[in-house]
């Protein structure tokens, strides 16, 4: 059991809360996270982890400003978690292609670079030769990096820090009188409610917040050499990318079908049929694997990113397909958030933040 009660309780162990509760530890907050499952083992797990507004964005607004801000302190938030855990992170700004293979791809992918320009998104021609195209656009600041190497430096400095995991322990409320799980009560001074697909089934008492649901998305891996695929590789909605061990992946697909665990092994195919039109090579790759996760959505397909009004609660999820590439700017937001302004103090007096029981909204 815990010596104290936290000063935030962090709902959800992925990515998101798990960069939240880091650095909320770093600026001398205890932190608590709860998960349903094992920490980290869900949609951060199963991501194939594109940092690539460039292949996201499609015009300006607030989500490109903000995928762009997390893409820029990519860098230097892998460096800074390498340093302090000392562990290994994949990570690596490769650039990205994206392949047209006909006149009419061609005029859309410039007509979107076009827009995406005018957001910073950087983009010029490339040689399309190597893909038998007609035409190729070059990301040079996208970028890939393994979300499971993500997970375990977070975990490991979250825990050198003092930060308490606490696993397979369901959240099911949150209300005046403390984080209620399935193991009872608990009290802290604040909450974060960043539990990815499953954030929507959490109930915040007095509130009415936007709902989620999963939506399901196959990938398929397997060995090649290493450096085969020297960049990420786009066709539509078709997408490869490679580790720096080799391991090849990719996506992907989208179904609303709620929580299915069970791969499609039609889906699958028809995924490795469309990589391998992209890289013959990937017909052979060794050592075949498929797996799925659950993309945590709202009905917009925009995250949620915010403090509830009156009550002690800040909302992280929503990040869709871009949670992995939206964790730095997430965490940096909501801690720097928690921790400013006496309306954002912690406090161990959870009632006496939750200014009004009704006006939580």
């Amino acid at each position: 059991m815990p010596s104290q009660n936290p000063d935030v309780a962090v709902i959800g162990g992925g990515i998101v809360g798990l960069a939240i509760a880091w650095r909320l530890s770093q600026r001398g907050l205890h932190v608590t996270v709860f998960d349903a499952g094992r920490a980290g083992h869900e949609a951060s797990w199963a991501g194939a982890g594109m940092l690539a507004p460039g292949g996201e964005v499609e015009s300006a607004s607030e989500w490109a400003n903000l995928a762009l801000e997390s893409l820029g302190m990519y860098a230097g938030f892998v460096a800074e978690l390498r340093e302090e855990s000392g562990e290994s992170i994949d990570f690596r700004q490769c650039g990205a292609t994206d392949i047209a293979f006909t006149a009419d791809e061609w005029t859309r992918l410039q007509l979107r670079a076009g827009r995406q320009r005018a957001v910073g998104i950087v983009s010029d021609t490339a040689d399309a030769r190597p893909w038998n195209a007609e035409a190729a656009l070059f990301y040079p600041n996208d970028a890939v990096v393994d979300p499971r190497d993500v997970v375990q430096a977070l975990l490991t400095s979250c825990r050198q820090r003092g930060v308490e995991i606490r696993e397979h322990e369901r959240v099911l409320r949150v209300s005046p009188i403390g984080i209620e799980t399935e193991a009872g009560l608990r009290a802290a001074g604040a909450a974060i409610l960043s539990a990815g697909a499953w954030s929507g089934e959490i109930e915040i008492w007095g509130a009415a917040i936007p709902a989620t649901f999963p939506l399901r998305g196959h990938l398929v891996g397997g060995d090649l050499a290493p450096g085969s695929l020297p960049s990420l590789v786009r066709h539509g909605h078709t997408y490869l990318l490679q580790r720096s061990n080799g391991f090849t992946i990719a996506g992907s697909s989208v179904e609303r079908t709620g929580f299915n665990r069970t791969p499609d092994p039609e889906i699958a195919r028809a995924i490795e049929n469309r990589a391998t039109a992209l890289l013959p090579a990937f017909a052979n790759a060794a050592n075949k694997t498929t797996w799925i996760g659950f993309r945590p959505a709202t009905e917009n397909l925009e995250p949620q990113i915010r403090k509830l009004e009156g009550c002690p609660v800040w909302l992280a999820y929503g990040h869709y397909r871009n949670g992995i590439l939206l964790a730095p700017a997430t965490a940096a937001r909501i801690a720097a958030e928690v921790t400013s302004g006496a309306a954002s103090r912690v406090t161990s007096n959870w009632e006496k933040d939750w200014s009004s029981l009704h006006a939580c909204r």
